[in-house]
């Protein structure tokens, strides 16, 4: 299987977890998700009244200069641990 079908694989996977991620694992998941679907963070940073929003901004910007294959290779690992631990 290829790299984006495994990444497809992966996001159909993740739906079905046991138990839900913690919000490190969450926010992880996400940023790894949008730096391979998006590529580097754009924008302003949220602001101080928008915790969430500012949380997803810092961990996808974490990822910021990742290569498209890298951060899928990233998110497929971080769903197999999840799905198997």
């Amino acid at each position: 299987m290829d790299l984006p079908a495994r990444f497809e694989d992966a996001q159909k996977r993740v739906k079905g977890l046991a138990r839900s991620p913690s919000t490190d694992e969450l926010l992880e998941l996400y940023s790894l998700f949008k730096q391979a679907t998006v590529g580097d963070v754009a924008g302003a940073r949220p602001g101080m009244l928008d915790p969430k929003g500012r949380a997803k901004f810092d961990a996808w910007a974490k990822h910021e200069g990742l290569g498209r294959d890298d951060a899928m290779t990233r998110y497929v690992a971080l769903v197999d641990r999840l799905v198997g631990g």
